[in-house]
């Protein structure tokens, strides 16, 4: 077990099984792009453990509490982090987290998206500490975003340059 798994499960967090897509639903693209030492994330929402999508949905502000939203976001970093392990087959690759994007499904008034993708940036501050862990970022308001969830997040991180 690498670093960062150990760190994920000293904390009980666990990483979800890969999505459950609603039937019918056909991503024609991948969540991870590696192309180098460059490592590109697709947007990512929330996951349960069981890898489908949480109950809680619709928009910040009118259905979705900051705090329920800051604990999505969180999920959405587990998720996004499966989706690197499936990828890269350690979490201990990834050497810098670069840039996050971070939308949240707004209802018109609602302006705390950076509290809500707080969960995401203090999750990942958390295991890989500050220097590899910091990242640039926004957090925008989206009218809508797929299937009614409160969050997505994409993002991108540098991988060690050994060839597997």
């Amino acid at each position: 077990m690498g670093v960062i798994e150990a760190k994920l499960a000293s904390r009980g967090l666990l990483l979800p099984a890969p999505m459950q897509l609603p039937p019918g639903v056909v991503l024609p693209f991948p969540w991870v792009r590696v192309h180098g030492r460059r490592v590109l994330l697709s947007g990512h929402g929330p996951q349960s453990p069981d890898g489908s999508i949480p109950p809680l949905r619709g928009k910040l502000g009118q259905d979705v509490l900051t705090s329920e939203g800051y604990m999505l976001a969180r999920l959405a970093g587990l998720s996004m982090l499966a989706s690197l392990k499936r990828t890269l087959g350690e979490l201990d690759r990834v050497t810098t987290w670069l840039r996050v994007f971070g939308m949240v499904n707004s209802a018109p008034a609602f302006a705390e998206q950076p509290a809500v993708i707080n969960g995401f940036t203090e999750l990942i501050v958390d295991l890989w500490g500050e220097a590899a862990g910091q990242h640039s970022r926004s957090a925008v308001g989206m009218a809508a975003l797929p299937f009614g969830i409160p969050v997505e997040i994409e993002a991108e991180v540098e991988i060690d340059g050994d060839a597997r």
